[in-house]
C-alpha cells in the first residue's frame, strides 16, 4: 500500500509542482506551518531538523508535532531532516513516515552501502527515504562549486543502488540566506540528473533563491523544495515588531511571529505550486475552526 507520503510525492511530479518542507522549532512554529497549509490547501513536510533535535531531543521534537498535528485538518508529513544513521532508526520506531539519511559525508561506496541498508529496513515499515549527494555549504562560505555539486553519473549508480525514493542534490545551493548575490542555480545540471534518475529530486536551500530560479527547478524535476530562513526570518520579525522598544507578554510576541510565519509560509506553497492540491489527496472540511 502506498504510503502518504509517497503520494505526495508522487503526485507533485506527476502534478508538475513541488511539496514544501519546512523546519518547525517549536508549538508556535509548527501551529504556523499546518495553519498556512489549511489556509491554501497545500500538502505540507514537517522537518524535525538539526536545530531542534539537539535542543530538545528526537523523541520529544516528534510527540510535540505529533499533538499539534492532531489538531489540524492540514496534509501533512512528519519527515527527519539530516538524520544519522541511529536517528533514522529511533524516528522509524517513533512512527515517522519520511526520513532523510544523511550520508553526503561519507565515501561514496559507504555511501551507497550504509543508505541501501536504510532503505531497506525503512521500505519494511512503509518509510520513504530520501538521501543527498553532493555537498551543501553553508551561505557566504567560499566554495569550489565544481567540486560541491553533484556528479551526475554518482546519482544515477546511487539512486539504482540504493533503491532510495527521493535525491537531494547540489546545484548552487546554499543553507541560509547570502547577504552577497546568490550563485545562480545550475539549472542544465538539475536537468542532467533528472535524465538519469527516476526519483523525484529534492532541493535543500531555498530560502534567499530568486522565484523564476525556484520554477525553472520545479519545471526541470524539483519537486520538493526545503526552506527555512526566510520563514525563520519572518518569525524573528514578529517578536522583534512587539519588543522593540517596549515590554510585553512573551505570549503576543509569539503570536505575532506566528503570524508573520503563516503568511511567509502561504507565499511559498503559492510558489512552489502546491496551493490547492491538499484535496487531490484526503477529503478536507470546506473551513476549519482554530484557537491559534
Amino acid at each position: 500500500m502506498t504510503s502518504l507520503a509517497q503520494s505526495l510525492i508522487e503526485g507533485a511530479r506527476d502534478g508538475g509542482y513541488a511539496i514544501g518542507a519546512f523546519n518547525m522549532h517549536n508549538v508556535e512554529t509548527t501551529q504556523a506551518l499546518l495553519a498556512a497549509a489549511e489556509q491554501t490547501d497545500s500538502p505540507v513536510f514537517l522537518q524535525v531538523g538539526r536545530a531542534v533535535i539537539p535542543h530538545m531531543g528526537l523523541r520529544a521534537a516528534y510527540e510535540m508535532t505529533r499533538r499539534v498535528v492532531e489538531e489540524s485538518e492540514a496534509v501533512n508529513v512528519i519527515h527527519l531532516d539530516h538524520g544519522s544513521y541511529e536517528e533514522v532508526l529511533e524516528a522509524i520506531k517513533l512512527g515517522f513516515t519520511s526520513v532523510m539519511f544523511d550520508g553526503a559525508h561519507l565515501p561514496f561506496e559507504e555511501n551507497i552501502k550504509v543508505t541501501r541498508r536504510i532503505t531497506d529496513i525503512a521500505h519494511e515499515f512503509g518509510v520513504i527515504v530520501e538521501a543527498e549527494l553532493g555537498r551543501i555549504p553553508d551561505a557566504d562560505e567560499a566554495v569550489n562549486w565544481e567540486a560541491y555539486y553533484t556528479d551526475v553519473a554518482e546519482a544515477e549508480r546511487f539512486v539504482a543502488e540504493t533503491g532510495v525514493d527521493t535525491l537531494a542534490i547540489s546545484v548552487g545551493i546554499v543553507h541560509g540566506v547570502p547577504s552577497l548575490t546568490p550563485e545562480p542555480l545550475a539549472v542544465e545540471l538539475i536537468s542532467k540528473i533528472r535524465d538519469v534518475v527516476p526519483v523525484p529530486l529534492v532541493l535543500h536551500g531555498a530560502s534567499g533563491i530568486p522565484e523564476d530560479e525556484v520554477r525553472d527547478a520545479i519545471a526541470r524535476g524539483v519537486h520538493k523544495m526545503n526552506a527555512d530562513t526566510d520563514l525563520r526570518l519572518a518569525f524573528r520579525k514578529g517578536i522583534e515588531d512587539v519588543w522593540t522598544g517596549r515590554d510585553e507578554q512573551f505570549e503576543v510576541a509569539m503570536s505575532r511571529g506566528r503570524e508573520l510565519m503563516i503568511e511567509a509560509t502561504k507565499e511559498k506553497m503559492r510558489l512552489y505550486g502546491c496551493a490547492g492540491k491538499a484535496r487531490s489527496f484526503v477529503q478536507i472540511p470546506v473551513a476549519v475552526a482554530r484557537s491559534w
